[in-house]
């Protein structure tokens, strides 16, 4: 059996993502501020490309199409600078078949934008925006700043800087008193007396080693000497986490009201000291479009504040008509040229896109929008994408990490699609509508006779929602809200208390 090479021809189909494909992909999944970080790059690399720093007044033809923006006019997405004319074109004789196909005329103006016409009137509703900062004080920053004012000796002061240092985000201490007196040098007892008076620093309870310590140092401080509750805290906190009354009533020997009227007292303590300055619970979300209802009708614009109005650099522009430019100096230029035409475009197209799916879904979440969120339609990502002719994949991307704000608050885009459950009658009612009916019935039930998820169940079914016992369960967990039998609290009577 010989071996031999041979040369074979086979004729194959596949898939090429070029680059211009896969920047375009790029964009379109990217946020509001990443987009502006990605147009900020491009900025620095790209010397074809420019920020028009002067506002465009646009003409009173420009804002007829800005108002009379509809979804059955294609173009009307782009802007419409002024033509330039073709002998100026014809300046241009080097640029291959695919910059000659590029419509020049939305390229090559002095101020041309990379967003679509805003619909513009009067008034407007904008996010509160009164509790955002740029910069927020933190645990240890706070209390640091406490410090400064306390009356402490040098090594009063540094065992307070090594408590404070060793605290964790709800305000614990998470360092012994030991290891932070062998750190010091000094008496253990030295650094139990710091830790008192930090104790009694705002938030009071912080630096707390247990919940037990940090409860009594608050009741303490409050003056709060009733001793039931001094009892319940100091030893029956595991019956307290589960809403053990019973359990509670017993060990105490005392009665469900004098149990519930002790656990209310607890409830309205600080568990946490440190919660309040966590930085994690802050999130900042800009939206990247808008929803305003106009007289009847619903009206999406997006969101181009901070956006870098780009424009093709002028020097480079008169190098180019003016036939100056070296040999290597053109296919320079050209490199970056077809660079920032195809950002410019990928950045249109995105724009676009966007807008076309939130039309679809406010198209489709009208009631939503009117009534709230126990109106919101089950929806898929076909049924928008066969509403405006384009790919699953695309309106996923088109979804993450993308907000709208609504007149019923800010949303993500993904928010709008969920699952649907079949009522008895025949009709569909989206699983977020479900949940919030159970939120809303647990938040106005009896908390001494709360709901099981059997009596829940039996209530959704009036309402012709048919759904099991476990469904119930699975979603009240998922809200994270407590079974029946850990909701309920015994009646409390306040006449002479």
């Amino acid at each position: 059996m010989a071996l031999e090479l041979r040369q074979q021809l086979k004729l194959t189909q596949q898939l090429v993502m070029t680059p211009q494909l896969q920047q375009a992909i790029k964009l379109l999944q990217l946020s509001q501020v990443e987009l502006i970080e990605t147009i900020d790059q491009e900025l620095e690399i790209n010397p074809i490309l420019e920020e028009s720093e002067s506002e465009n007044i646009p003409s009173s033809n420009d804002t007829d199409r800005s108002n009379s923006f509809q979804e059955d006019e294609p173009d009307s997405y782009e802007t419409q600078p002024p033509t330039l004319a073709s002998s100026e074109l014809e300046k241009i004789p080097w640029e291959d078949n695919a910059i000659q196909d590029i419509n020049w005329k939305d390229f090559w103006d002095e101020d041309n934008r990379s967003s679509l016409p805003a619909y513009s009137f009067e008034k407007k509703e904008t996010p509160n925006y009164e509790n955002l900062f740029t910069r927020t004080t933190g645990l240890k920053e706070h209390l640091t700043w406490q410090l400064q004012m306390a009356h402490f000796n040098d090594v009063e002061r540094k065992n307070a800087c090594l408590i404070i240092g060793n605290l964790d985000r709800n305000g614990y201490l998470k360092a012994t008193i030991e290891e932070i007196a062998e750190e010091v040098e000094c008496a253990p007892q030295q650094v139990e007396d710091v830790l008192k008076e930090i104790q009694l620093f705002d938030p009071v309870g912080v630096a707390a080693r247990d919940l037990k310590e940090c409860l009594l140092v608050q009741m303490d401080h409050l003056g709060i000497n009733d001793l039931l509750v001094l009892e319940l805290v100091s030893e029956h906190l595991n019956h307290i986490e589960r809403h053990n009354y019973q359990a509670m009533a017993k060990a105490t020997e005392q009665s469900l009201e004098k149990i519930a009227q002790a656990i209310e007292i607890i409830t309205n303590l600080e568990p946490c000291p440190g919660r309040q300055f966590s930085s994690e619970e802050i999130q900042y979300i800009v939206p990247d479009i808008y929803v305003y209802k106009v007289d009847d009708e619903y009206v999406v614009t997006l969101n181009d504040e901070g956006m870098p109005r780009l424009r093709i650099s002028s020097f480079y522009r008169d190098a180019i008509k003016n036939g100056i430019a070296t040999s290597s100096a053109k296919d320079f230029i050209q490199g970056k040229l077809k660079s920032a035409l195809w950002l410019i475009r990928s950045i249109q197209q995105r724009q676009k896109t966007i807008y076309r799916v939130t039309k679809s879904i406010v198209k489709f979440q009208g009631e939503f929008l009117d009534k709230g969120i126990t109106y919101l339609k089950p929806l898929i990502l076909r049924t928008v994408a066969d509403d405006i002719e384009m790919h699953e994949s695309t309106i996923s991307r088109v979804t993450t990490n993308k907000y709208v704000h609504t007149p019923q608050g800010i949303f993500e885009l993904k928010f709008f699609f969920s699952a649907s459950l079949c009522r008895d009658d025949g009709s569909d009612v989206a699983s977020y509508s479900v949940k919030e009916q159970i939120r809303q019935m647990i938040q106005a039930e009896d908390p001494t006779q709360p709901y099981s998820d059997k009596q829940i169940e039996k209530i959704l079914a009036k309402d012709h929602i048919c759904i099991a016992r476990r469904t119930v369960a699975k979603y009240r967990d998922l809200m994270g809200i407590l079974p029946s039998s850990r909701r309920k609290r015994p009646a409390i009577n306040h006449k002479g208390t």
